[in-house]
This record gives C-alpha cells, sequence and structure tokens, in this order.
C-alpha cells in the first residue's frame, strides 16, 4: 500500500463518519415497551375470556369472584412478561459477547476497535482468524481464503482476489489482505440479510391456535348455558337479579379460568427447565410449540456435522491407514500395516510443510487452537496423531513457493531440509495432480481411490513429492458426537428430521446415511429441484436437500408447512435465519451461531448441544399434555356442576346450589390444584409417541369423552349425596356442595402424571389437593364460612359417608385410565389421546 492509504481516516474523520453513518451494527429488533409487553399478554384469547367473565361479576356486583378472576389475570401478565424480558436480556447478553474487534488504520497508525467503530472509508486490515467486520474492497489480497458458510452454506473457502468484495459477518481462514470499507451497518450484506428476516411475521404457535379455537367453543357454551339457568331460576320464581347472579355464576364456573395460569406456568417451567440445560427460550410458546413438532429441517454444518474437517483416512502406494479420533481430539491415531504407517508419515509431513496453517497447544489440557484453511488445519492435526513433531519442521526452510490458486488447483512448495537436500511438495485436487505422474499402475490405483473417496461423499486432496511419491488424503466434517442419538430419538418420538445443505449431493447423502436420517426409499435432492417447485409432489420422500441456497430453504419450510406439518429448522448460520423467522419454531446454535440466526430464533441453545433439542420436545408434550389434563379435570367440575344444577329439580330437589356455593367450589378446585397441573412432570411414555396433528382441536373427541364421563361421574356421586340427605333429612345443599368440591379433588388425584420416586418437588398436585380438600371442609366446618355459604352443620357419620361418596369417581377414573393408555396409538395424558 502507499503511505498515505496506510494512514488510513483520521480520528476525528472516523467520529465524524460514525455519527453520519451510525454505528456498524445490526438492526436491532423493534424496541418492545413494557405498556406493549403487557398488551401483547392480554391479547391471549383464554385472558381475553377472563376479562369478559371479571366485567360480568363486577356488572353482578360479586366482588369476591372479581378478586379471584382479577388474580389470575394478573399472575398470567406477569409471568409472561417478566420470561419475555428476561429472554431478551439474555439474548443481548449474548451479542454483547459475540461482539467482533477489527484492525484498522487510524492516523497512520494500527489500532484494534469494535466492529461497531468502524465506518464507510475505514481501511481494515485482514489475517486468518478474522471476523469480516463490514463489506470490505479488497486493495491487497495474497492467497487470501474467506469462509463464507454463514451466508452461502458452503463449508468450504472462498479464495477472495484484488478488487473484489468480501461480506461482513465471513471469517478469513487463509492469507492476508487490505480492504476499504465500502458498506456498515444495516447496508452490509449481513445488515440486508438481518432486515429481511425482522421484517418477517411471526407464525402463531399451535397451542395459540388450539386455545383461540377453545375459547370460542367455550364462550358459545358458556353463553347458552347461562341463558339456560337464567330461564330456569325464573321459571322457578327467582327475581331476574338472583337468576342473572346465578347465571353468571354458573358461567364463571364453566370457564377453566386457571386454564392461563397452568398455560403459563407450564410454559415458564419449562422455560426454566430449559434454561438450565444452556438455552434461552426466546417467545414462551416457543416451549410448547416443540411438543408439536413433526419434522426438522436441520442444518449441516455446525448443527448436525462438527464443522470442523477433520482427515479420515490416508492412502500410498504401501496401503490405506485410517486416522482415528474427530476434529481437534489429541488422542486419534493413525492405524495401518507397518508399512502403510511408514509411508503415511512421510505424506503427513509434506502436507504440514506445504502449509500455512499454525497449531498450538492451548491452555487446557488436551485443547488445541487451530488458525488457517481448514483443509491446512486438518493436514496439521493427522499429522499430530500420525507421531510427527509440528515443531522439528521448523529445520525445514521454505525456499521458493507458488500459493494456491484455484485456476490451477493446487499450491507448490519447496524446502530445505537439515541435510540440505531440497523437496518440492505439490498439493491440490487429485484431478490437477496425478496427470502429473508417469503413467503406470500407480497413478491409476490414486486415480481410483480418489474417485472411490469422492463417490463416498470425501473431499480428497493429493500431495506430490517430487512429482514422483503420491499420497492420497480423505477429509470429511464429522457429525457431532451426539448427533446420530438425536436422529434416533426424534424418530423414536414420531418426529422425521430432513437434512438441508449447500454441500455436494454426494457429501450430504453420506451424512444422513450415517446418521440415520436417508431411509431406504428417501430422496436426495438439489436446490435448483426446490427453486423450481419440483419437490412439492414429492415432498413426503426427500430426506435430504442438497446444494441450497438461502432462499431455497425458506421455499423448503412452506413446502412442509402446506404438507400440514409442524415445523421446526435449526441453524447457526446468515443463510439459515429466514428459514428460522419462517418455521413454526427456529432453534439457533448460540455458541457457533451468528447473531443474525440467533435474533430470527425462537430458541437458542448457548451450547450447542444437540440433546437440548430432544429435552425441548418431552418439554413441550408435557407442556401439552398437562393442559390437556387440566381441561379434561376442569372441564368435567364445570360440567357436574351444571348438570346438577339442571337435574335437581326434576329429581324432586331444590336447586342445589347458591351463587357463593358455586364460586367457592370453582375457586377451591381451580385455586391451587389447577394451577398445580401446570408443574406436572413428564410421562417417559410420551416421548415414544408420535405428536398429533396440529390441525386437530384440543376438545377432540377422544378428550370430550373422557370430559363427558368424570363430569357424569362427579354428577351421579353429587346427586346421590343430594338423595341420601334428604331422606336422612340433612340439608340437600350442603351434601351437595361438599362431595362436589371433594369429588373434583379426587379426579385431580386419579390424573396424576406418573411419577419416579419420592421428589417433593414432583408432589406439588399433591399437596395442592390437601390444601384445597381443607379448605372445602371449612365451608362447612366454620361457622362464619357457613354463614357466608349458607351452609348447614353436619354430622360426623354423614360427613365421613360423603368423603367416601366423593371419592368414587377419583377411584373409577383411575382404574380407568391404564386400559386406555394402552389402547392409544398417539402420545396420551390419561385416558384417551392427546391433542
Amino acid at each position: 500500500m502507499t503511505g498515505r492509504t496506510a494512514r488510513g481516516l483520521t480520528g476525528d474523520e472516523a467520529a465524524r463518519r460514525l455519527v453520519e453513518h451510525g454505528p456498524n451494527e445490526l438492526p436491532p429488533e423493534v424496541s418492545v415497551s413494557l405498556l406493549a409487553r403487557i398488551g401483547q399478554q392480554l391479547r391471549d384469547p383464554m385472558i381475553l375470556l377472563l376479562c369478559g367473565a371479571l366485567v360480568l361479576v363486577v356488572a353482578v356486583g360479586d366482588h369476591a369472584d372479581a378478586v379471584i378472576i382479577a388474580a389470575v389475570i394478573v399472575l398470567n401478565t406477569t409471568i409472561g412478561v417478566v420470561q419475555d424480558v428476561r429472554a431478551q436480556h439474555a439474548v443481548d447478553a449474548l451479542s454483547r459477547m459475540a461482539a467482533p474487534r477489527a484492525h484498522v488504520w487510524r492516523d497512520g497508525a494500527l489500532v484494534e476497535v469494535a466492529a461497531g467503530d468502524v465506518v464507510p472509508g475505514d481501511t481494515v486490515r485482514l489475517e486468518a482468524g478474522d471476523i469480516v467486520p463490514a463489506d470490505l474492497l479488497l486493495v491487497e489480497a495474497s492467497s487470501l481464503e474467506v469462509d463464507e458458510s454463514t451466508m452461502t452454506g458452503e463449508s468450504m473457502p472462498v479464495p477472495r482476489a484484488l478488487a473484489e468484495e468480501v461480506v461482513s459477518g465471513t471469517v478469513v481462514t487463509r492469507g492476508r489482505g487490505i480492504g476499504r470499507v465500502v458498506r456498515t451497518g444495516a447496508d452490509s450484506g449481513l445488515g440486508r440479510i438481518a432486515a429481511l428476516v425482522a421484517g418477517a411475521g411471526l407464525r402463531p404457535t399451535p397451542l395459540q391456535l388450539r386455545l383461540a379455537r377453545l375459547s370460542r367453543q367455550l364462550v358459545l357454551v358458556t353463553s347458552i348455558i347461562c341463558l339456560g339457568v337464567f330461564g330456569l331460576a325464573m321459571a322457578q320464581g327467582m327475581s331476574w337479579t338472583a337468576a342473572s347472579v346465578l347465571a353468571v355464576s354458573l358461567g364463571v364456573a364453566a370457564v377453566p379460568e386457571s386454564l392461563p395460569a397452568v398455560v403459563t406456568i407450564s410454559l415458564a417451567l419449562g422455560a426454566r427447565r430449559m434454561a438450565r440445560r444452556s438455552a434461552v427460550v426466546r417467545r414462551l410458546p416457543a416451549v410448547e410449540t416443540l411438543g408439536s413438532v413433526t419434522v426438522l429441517a436441520s442444518d449441516k454444518t455446525g448443527t448436525l456435522t462438527q464443522g470442523v474437517l477433520t482427515a479420515r483416512q490416508l492412502w500410498t502406494p504401501a496401503g490405506t491407514c485410517e486416522v482415528s479420533g474427530t476434529a481437534y481430539a489429541v488422542d486419534g491415531r493413525v492405524e495401518g500395516s507397518p508399512e502403510a504407517r511408514a509411508e503415511a508419515v512421510g505424506l503427513l509431513r509434506n502436507a504440514a510443510l506445504c502449509n500455512d496453517a499454525s497449531l498450538r497447544a492451548g491452555d487446557e489440557p488436551g485443547e488445541w487452537l487451530a488458525v488457517g484453511d481448514p483443509f491446512d488445519v486438518a493436514l496439521l492435526v493427522a499429522a499430530a496423531k500420525g507421531g510427527l513433531d509440528l515443531d522439528s519442521l521448523a529445520h525445514w526452510n521454505r525456499i521458493d513457493e507458488s500459493p494456491f490458486d484455484s485456476d490451477v488447483g493446487f499450491s507448490r512448495t519447496v524446502h530445505s531440509g537439515p541435510d540440505g537436500v531440497e523437496v518440492e511438495v505439490l498439493k491440490g485436487a487429485p484431478e490437477r495432480l496425478l496427470p502429473m505422474l508417469a503413467p503406470g499402475p500407480v497413478a491409476e490405483q490414486a486415480r481410483v481411490q480418489a474417485e472411490l473417496w469422492a463417490a463416498q461423499g470425501h473431499r480428497v486432496l493429493a500431495v506430490l513429492e517430487d512429482r514422483r511419491a503420491v499420497g492420497l488424503v480423505a477429509v470429511t466434517d464429522p457429525p457431532q458426537p451426539d448427533a446420530a442419538q438425536v436422529v434416533e430419538d426424534c424418530h423414536a418420538a414420531g418426529i422425521r428430521i430432513v437434512l438441508v445443505t449447500g454441500d455436494h449431493p454426494a457429501t450430504a447423502r453420506v451424512v444422513a446415511e450415517e446418521l440415520g436420517i436417508l431411509s431406504d426409499d428417501g430422496l436426495v435432492v438439489e436446490g435448483e429441484a426446490v427453486a423450481r417447485g419440483e419437490h412439492l409432489d414429492l415432498v413426503e420422500q426427500i430426506d435430504v436437500y442438497s446444494r441450497v441456497r438461502p432462499e431455497q430453504k425458506v421455499g423448503i419450510v412452506d413446502a412442509w408447512q402446506a404438507h400440514g406439518d409442524v415445523v421446526a429448522m435449526t441453524g447457526d448460520g446468515v443463510n439459515d435465519a429466514p428459514a428460522l423467522r419462517r418455521a413454526d419454531i427456529g432453534v439457533a446454535m448460540g455458541r457457533s451461531g451468528t447473531e443474525v440466526a440467533r435474533q430470527a430464533a425462537d430458541l437458542v441453545l448457548l451450547d450447542d448441544d444437540l440433546r437440548t433439542l430432544v429435552v425441548a420436545v418431552g418439554e413441550g408434550r408435557r407442556i401439552h399434555a398437562n393442559i390437556r389434563t387440566f381441561l379434561r379435570y376442569g372441564l368435567a367440575g364445570g360440567l357436574a356442576e351444571i348438570v346438577v344444577l339442571l337435574t335437581a329439580p326434576l329429581l324432586g330437589l331444590p336447586i342445589p346450589l347458591t351463587p357463593a356455593m358455586i364460586l367457592w367450589v370453582n375457586m377451591v378446585t381451580h385455586g391451587l390444584p389447577g394451577v398445580a397441573f401446570g408443574g406436572e412432570p413428564l410421562d417417559p411414555d410420551l416421548m415414544r409417541r408420535p405428536s398429533p396433528p396440529p390441525t386437530q382441536s384440543v376438545l377432540d373427541r377422544g378428550l370430550i369423552g373422557q370430559i363427558v364421563a368424570a363430569g357424569a361421574l362427579l354428577s351421579v356421586a353429587s346427586l346421590g349425596a343430594g338423595l341420601l340427605a334428604s331422606h336422612l333429612g340433612q340439608d340437600v345443599r350442603t351434601a351437595v356442595f361438599l362431595t362436589l368440591g371433594l369429588g373434583q379433588l379426587a379426579v385431580a388425584l386419579a390424573l396424576r402424571a406418573p411419577r419416579r420416586g419420592w421428589d417433593w418437588r414432583e408432589r406439588g398436585l399433591e399437596i395442592a389437593v390437601l390444601l384445597a380438600g381443607a379448605c372445602q371442609l371449612t365451608g362447612v366446618a366454620i361457622p362464619g364460612v357457613r354463614e357466608l355459604l349458607g351452609t348447614e352443620p353436619l354430622g360426623t357419620g354423614m360427613t365421613v359417608a360423603l368423603v367416601g361418596i366423593a371419592a368414587l369417581p377419583g377411584v373409577l377414573v383411575a382404574l380407568s385410565r391404564r386400559p386406555w393408555s394402552r389402547r392409544q396409538g398417539t402420545f396420551a395424558s390419561g385416558p384417551g389421546p392427546v391433542a
């Protein structure tokens, strides 16, 4: 560079341009105020339904129940807002940790600044290992290669020359360069993709869709019930005011107002469990969504694979050697026959000499730190595994070199050894180097072996010594250690995994076969077929998408969603971000992932551990099962109250429940026990069955049948208690009141999720039922409460008899669960299928 160019900008000019153009940062997500966050929570369908009930009870002067409903609304909103803010703070902290630095010339000196302070016109120095801080126009380039996998998905570095551009967010893997900043922030290539992602809308989750349908159903049913009860009360001579209070009270009882609290507490507990596994839930409903996932579209590089090239096999005319260990594991070895190993050592020495990467021991035992081209690093690691002392290679002087040129397809170095002997090493593509060998069996063997490895999905490198001796290295990007187990666990849970990658079809096929993704009749299609729409009719048969561009990933997600699936997308690169946002749930890798991917995702895995995905699926299914179990419990109790109220006059009994009794039973049974259902543990059987289709209503036939059955048992028990009290001359209303409340609590115990051991943290439901039962008994035993409710004291014998009658529905529900569960083809919560 000229001295004038090397001076760069002055500090004052850089400050002026920073004010003019703004920080070199990604477009931030639209800031959401506290009031807006509260508004988002209050727009939840069930909360709106509760708000309507709150207005009704206030209108008729029922302040006690108004306080209860208002408390549920406040609790639900508070939990949702707190979780939303916590998730945003966690992602913001992650972004600050990931902020790169840049080396620029200011006032004639090379200084290090935050990438956010880089401005248009800055002169930036690039070296191997640097993150490109902004869009640059290269004014100098020496053997410069850039890893653009975050932008394009292609895992191999791309050479960049003088007058070409390099894009922000990419990584320099080899060589050096100097570039002038031409675009920063939102104007950069990285920023434009981020803006595209930020502008995309969010799809409602399956849970939100199901609860919206449920709310409409409950509003309609509750309105009809209230009108019917109002008419019945008026027909029995009650005033319109008293009839209105009774109708509204029963309407409130029919609405499971604890459902929003159950949902929110379930989601919050799930998010808390996820946080313990180093996962940040950015949107609370995302926890449940994973439980409904039917297709997982997974990126390959850095997600299912380690994103680190590793030499796996070596070939010389003496034979083939295997290189054990993965990535930078120091416990790997070069294994083969003594003759093959001897020649492999020579091959690895040459590969390490014709090499510009560096590899050194880290601070932790067994840790290696590598910088440079991924191919070169893989060769150095293999040389170290083969027993070579890399430091001793410093005694070989490089006296001539020709850097890698994509036109010729290889690099060349000449070295002088300790004994003065000169060695020429060529390293590059087999199709370019093998023709340099003298025709004969060795050259033919090398050609056949290179083609075989290429067909198996390996990247093959040829190394020549003095254009005579030849060796081949098979390099691959190995799978994550737990990837195969994650695939197996997902298949067991009924989740189909689809591999989406920018790599060559052969490479993608090998990885998919190794991990168990590609089925016997599964198809591998290329991105161009996606662009032409040819995959739409074959979507059920496709297991692997190869050579996929970023915009095509969105098309893949759309196709599976149009097929009726709930789609999760995992990824770590900028190229994954649009698909992460379009999917029903986007899962980003937090440690290796880009900021754009993290902003687009619903769930961020801070430690990039794929096993967390399986945990998240379990959390989602646990939440869904708990919601259904609560609905079965809550709606069965509401149904029983309605049936008892409407049927008692037909049996010659007075209206058996006063408005105060109805509201008391509702408060006791839907309060602590209802909320406790949100913390029920995971039933392991849920992870061995597929999830239901997202179009299936939360109140499907199976659940409605269970609600009706439990409601009928509670109704019979309560009416039976009333008839018994009438026969014995006891107060009918008190008998019905006590039996109905205790009977619902007995059903709650019968619907518990399976438990292992006696961990008190999993006994929340039992504790809640005991406390609620005590509260129900106080309605009969405490004089002041009796006056409030209108109950009468009962004798000890009668009370014991009523407790026994109340226990019967719970016993029968518990006995019915085992046969039902064994017959289900989908995952269940108690008897019957779960939707």
